[in-house]
């Protein structure tokens, strides 16, 4: 072993560097057992600076010289003296290649060095592929004198082995580089959308950040959303097996965040002066030591870290009667979550003559109308069941879902509300599914979309609390579960300064909660406030935008009106060129003018100067709930969910309304159940706690200022003035 004490200088950096070489040209093991560098806080401030370019003082030659034996003094005095006195860049350039394929005896390293880079590849990738040939005793270099061998208490200890690892060094030797880096400033488990917001925020504000990502999936970050959506209704083959997809409005775009190009080489992240993001895939984290901050992986490979983000996510949950069935019928059910998910059933769909979706909620309702799009064009027969009463009944008032399933039984299923798989079994090629009205199906293939279990293995190992009510790890509101230790996306139960202890399974809560993690990962130290939103659609033609808690056991208050053209997902995308909406609210602020840039940036909102401040339409009374001149009206809560605690409205007192603005406008609203376009709101002692935008949007910062403001309202027909239903009004 060899083992280098100074101040951390430069001098000191470059002679580790050069035993490094050394120890490796000679086969002995260079992670962690081999080399030991002792260092204070200021010279681990030195190492992890840019890497040297510049090559080694006179000092470190001397010293190698030294410590080597004859043939190692002539090469290194060798090339000390080209680069002291040396005729330019070609002698510099032809000592340096000397010296380090040169062994002792004059001959070339390259026999030697093959088992030494195999030997580093196996301590990365344990089951290998080529067996790793041994040396020979011909070629094994002659035992070190007992005199040179560091004493049994000299183990390097695990800080040392992270400033090893941590050492940018001069002139690496790229073939026995490890292919995962030894230590990681910023150390993100998970590739997801919360990792994607997590190193972004990071990076924005540490510029020479050096962030490296570990995900079990063989793909870099990208977005979730569009595999049960936009990519279902895409005309072009070649395009989707790219990964790509035509939004609403026709452009293309890939489900990738980041072309190949942005990312670094893991085994080159530590060599990057400005910094960079780099992706260890098909790895797993199995374990971490937030005593000695170390992260072990699934191929034993241990990762030292500063600061760590947990962006685990979660697992599709499947259910009993498919876990228990044969293996036959599992291998022909998807639990679908990711591109290769979305790959499977694609290929199925064009060949299948029948698939069942079970599950009523986002995604089982959405793959749904997808599936049943794709069945116009073909034989293929599209079944959703489920045990509500109607699509997505957990989240939306009953009236809405049967409206909701009535458009999904429009898109081409079968729709089978309150039902669900008893017993399946395989025969013939088909699964056949007993349902609980006595009913068989027999179908090609089953694909389960009933909600995630938030990925948190690693809680047990790493002595980090799961939440026992909301799953997850439990974190506080600066999503943090323990010093260094971050969680955010799916896996993480965070407690919600206004609204509570939440776990949220969407789109826009993991791009908020990852972006507020990696800032505070940057010392930023701020709480979750910033209410996420998701969306749904149901094809181009019909969706909706939510935020806060949106429970259909809650009381709810709403109201419609007649939508035009512009109120659907295809209108959105088309005015702002952006499919996940969740970013278009900066282009809701430009669109709908000062009222929303109140919502989105006052400290204490004032809902009276914000109707005061939406645009004045000739022929509407500010006074009146709405100018129905044309327009449908509903004002009531959910039939089910009016309690004690939570009366329903006065109806003879909504009849009355109606009457009143009838007679001012002289024209009665159309009595249809055409929910065209609205707003729902979900109350809890009076409270808006949750805002459903049916149809209708850019206009979510407005629903989150209300969430926000946490008041009591007595009359949510003014509040609901807030949101123009008559913007888009010609």
């Amino acid at each position: 072993m060899f083992r280098i004490a100074g101040a951390g200088s430069v001098t000191a950096a470059r002679l580790s560097a050069a035993c490094c070489r050394v120890v490796t040209s000679k086969q002995f093991q260079v992670h962690g057992a081999s080399l030991h560098v002792l260092s204070s806080e200021a010279s681990r401030k030195t190492r992890n600076g840019p890497a040297h370019r510049t090559p080694p003082s006179w000092q470190s030659v001397r010293a190698m010289a030294s410590a080597g034996e004859s043939q190692s003094k002539i090469n290194y005095i060798f090339y000390g003296l080209a680069v002291l006195f040396g005729g330019g860049g070609i002698v510099y350039w032809w000592s340096r290649k000397y010296m380090r394929e040169t062994s002792k005896d004059g001959s070339t390293l390259k026999k030697a060095a093959a088992p030494a880079a195999a030997a580093s590849k196996e301590a990365t990738e344990p089951v290998a592929e080529t067996p790793v040939t041994e040396t020979t005793k011909s070629e094994a270099p002659p035992a070190q004198p007992a005199a040179a061998e560091a004493p049994a208490e000299a183990v390097p200890d695990a800080e040392s082995k992270k400033l090893l690892d941590a050492t940018p060094q001069s002139y690496p030797d790229y073939e026995v580089m490890p292919e995962i880096p030894g230590h990681a400033k910023y150390l993100l488990i998970g590739g997801g959308t919360a990792s994607f917001a997590a190193f972004r925020a990071i990076r924005a504000s540490d510029a020479k950040a050096q962030v490296l990502v570990v995900t079990e999936e063989e793909e870099l970050p990208y977005m979730r959303p569009p595999l049960s959506k936009e990519l279902w209704y895409s005309d072009e083959p070649k395009l989707v097996e790219k990964m790509k997809f035509k939004q609403w409005n026709g452009k293309e775009r890939s489900v990738y965040y980041n072309p190949p190009s942005f990312y670094v080489e893991p085994k080159e992240l530590a060599y990057q002066e400005n910094g960079g993001v780099a992706v260890v895939k098909g790895r797993k984290v199995m374990k971490l030591d937030p005593q000695k901050q170390v992260a072990v992986l699934d191929n034993g490979w241990e990762i030292f870290y500063d600061k760590v983000l947990i962006a685990t996510g979660g697992r599709p949950r499947n259910i009993p009667v498919f876990e228990r069935a044969s293996q036959e019928v599992r291998d022909r059910v998807t639990l679908f979550r990711g591109i290769k998910d979305f790959k499977r059933l694609d290929e199925v769909s064009k060949n299948a003559s029948s698939i069942v979706v079970v599950g009523g909620g986002f995604l089982g309702s959405e793959l749904t109308c997808a599936l049943g799009k794709r069945s116009r064009d073909s034989s293929l027969k599209v079944i959703q069941m489920f045990p509500e009463a109607g699509n997505m009944g957990k989240v939306l008032p009953e009236y809405l879902s049967q409206w909701t399933t009535a458009k999904v039984r429009g898109e081409g299923a079968t729709v089978k509300p309150e039902t669900f798989v008893k017993r399946a079994r395989y025969s013939d090629g088909k699964v056949i599914l007993k349902l609980n009205t006595g009913e068989e199906i027999s179908t090609d293939h089953v694909v389960v979309a009933v909600g995630l279990e938030p990925n948190t293995e690693l809680a047990k190992e790493s002595g980090l609390e799961v939440d026992d009510t909301y799953g997850g790890f439990r974190v506080n509101a600066e999503l943090e579960a323990r010093s260094d230790i971050w969680v955010a996306g799916d896996a993480s139960s965070f407690y919600d300064i206004k609204l509570g202890r939440r776990r949220v399974e969407h789109h826009d809560h993991a791009v908020v909660s990852g972006r507020l993690a990696g800032e505070n990962m940057t010392g930023a130290k701020k709480p979750y406030w910033h209410q996420s939103m998701f969306w749904s659609d149901l094809g181009p033609d019909v969706g909706y935008e939510a935020i806060g808690i949106v429970d259909s056991s809650l009381p709810t208050v709403a109201v419609f009106a007649k939508a035009t053209e512009k109120d659907t997902p295809r209108a959105v995308v088309e005015e702002t060129g952006e499919s996940l909406r969740s970013v278009t609210e900066t282009e809701a602020l430009s669109i709908f003018g000062s009222a929303m840039q109140q919502a989105a940036t006052s400290t204490v909102p004032d809902l009276e100067v914000m109707e005061a401040t939406l645009p004045a339409k000739e022929g509407v009374r500010k006074t009146k709930v709405f100018d129905l001149a044309n327009y449908p009206f509903a004002l009531f809560p959910h039939p089910e969910s009016a309690t004690d605690e939570a009366p329903a409205p006065d109806v003879e007192a909504a009849a009355k309304l109606v009457a009143e603005v009838e007679a001012e406008n002289r024209v009665a609203p159309t009595p249809k159940e055409d929910y065209g376009k609205g707003v729902i709101f979900y109350l809890r002692d009076d409270v808006i706690v949750g805002v459903v935008l049916w149809n209708l949007f850019n206009r979510m910062p407005i629903a989150r200022k209300i969430i926000k403001e946490g008041k009591q309202h007595q009359d949510l027909a003014e509040v609901a003035k807030l949101f123009d239903l008559h913007a888009d009004e010609d």
